[in-house]
């Protein structure tokens, strides 16, 4: 495999990586079953680092064209099944942003709106324990973006719908630098606007714990427009 360097160095670094290695399993030069290049080898093909070469691995098996075996490495698939993906993400993008926006809105919105009608007390805990986590780094000056996405995570699983809890998984793993950004972004700035962010997360767990759909809801959408709008990149009509 011929070297091939990547200049630009962007949040869409991975999905550069991987979709080389796309085309070279279209292609042909990987075949079905064929293992491919080690993690040292394809970083320094492309002149990455191996943690952007893992990132581009893992979009790969959730497309279905890479599965990994323990110890052995990644291999091209033999079932080579196509799963919904983002064709591309830019971070920098402002219509992709609110594009990404509205995806999540429909996603995100519905399913904090059924935890609110779905939830137990232990769900309410679970909650309220992740809320306090992301307390706890704010307060030690860290960005919370972890214990940002446990907390969201506890309330799509609250929404006791498995298929929401499949989106959100895929929508973190491909929207993950949009989020992270988000947070950080509000890291660097006074404590008053994360305090924002976390009086946003506030109101979406008093309506879950109220047994409120349509404040929960409302909340939810509210929470993606500030974070949106932190970025400086969401436009609204």
């Amino acid at each position: 495999m011929a070297s091939t360097k990547l200049i630009n160095r962007g949040p869409s670094l991975a999905d550069s990586v991987s979709d080389s290695i796309r085309i070279e399993i279209t292609n042909g030069t990987y075949a079905i079953g064929d293992k491919l290049p080690t993690e040292k080898t394809l970083a320094d093909t492309y002149g990455v680092s191996r943690p952007i070469v893992r990132e581009a691995i893992n979009s790969l098996k959730r497309d279905g064209l890479v599965v990994t075996r323990q110890g052995l490495g990644a291999f091209v698939s033999e079932t080579r099944e196509q799963n919904f993906r983002f064709t591309s993400f830019d971070v920098n993008d402002a219509l992709d942003i609110r594009n990404v926006i509205e995806l999540l809105m429909a996603v995100e919105a519905a399913a904090t709106a059924r935890a609110a009608e779905r939830r137990t007390e232990e769900d309410i805990k679970k909650i309220e324990d992740r809320f306090n986590a992301m307390q706890t780094a704010i307060d030690q000056g860290q960005s919370g973006v972890d214990e940002d996405m446990e907390f969201h995570r506890a309330i799509v699983e609250a929404a006791r719908n498995p298929y929401f809890r499949d989106m959100s998984d895929f929508l973190d793993a491909n929207v993950r630098n949009f989020i992270r950004k988000a947070r950080e972004n509000t890291a660097r700035l006074k404590s008053g606007l994360v305090q924002e962010v976390q009086g946003e997360h506030r109101l979406i767990l008093e309506a879950i714990a109220s047994g409120d759909p349509q404040a929960a809801r409302k909340a939810a959408e509210a929470h993606l427009i500030g974070a949106a709008k932190r970025l400086a990149l969401y436009i609204e009509p």
